[in-house]
């Protein structure tokens, strides 16, 4: 499972979606999904975005984490 950053990042610069959605013109709404981890998918133009506002890695933000067994994930569309 990969485990989104972006509530600490945020909290640790203390700053607000709104700030960010303004400095990457990323709408509030897709960072949202984010924030609460509920995408299946983002692009390495958002990545860039976020981590250049952030002034993070990918690494920073995103992280893999091994499910454990019996462990199962729905898509979410």
């Amino acid at each position: 499972m990969i485990r989104i950053h972006l509530g600490r990042l945020l909290g640790e610069r203390k700053m607000k979606m709104s700030e960010l959605s303004l400095q990457t013109g990323i709408s509030k709404n897709a960072l949202s999904n984010l924030y609460h981890e509920k995408t299946d998918r983002i692009s390495f133009d958002t990545l860039d975005k976020i981590c250049t506002a952030l002034d993070c890695s990918v690494s920073d933000l995103l992280e893999h984490v091994k499910d454990e067994p019996g462990e199962t994930h729905e898509a979410i569309s």
